[in-house]
């Protein structure tokens, strides 16, 4: 059920930043929220900010050198068995 729910994330991830500027967001969709908390707890030792929403589903913002921050957050997200959503 929380895959479906990120469905709708994925679509509307162009419209989080002002109109000249789009967001470099990861979202990420977790089967438990023990598991969601471990993630969260690393992503936060990174310095990254985040968003959580419904269904075990987070949205992760990414500040510049963002190829090699995607490649952090990936990592975190896949190590604690979540899924990551193709933007």
């Amino acid at each position: 059920m929380a895959y479906g729910l990120a469905e709708g994330l994925r679509k509307s991830a162009g419209k989080l930043a002002p109109k000249g500027k789009k967001a470099a967001i990861i979202v990420g969709t977790f089967g438990s929220h023990f598991k969601l908390n471990e993630a969260l707890e690393k992503i936060k030792q990174n310095g990254f900010t985040y968003e959580v929403e419904k269904g075990h589903t987070i949205k992760v913002f990414l500040g510049k050198n963002t190829t090699k921050n995607a490649e952090k957050v990936r990592g975190i997200i896949r190590e604690h068995y979540g899924y990551v959503e193709p933007l």
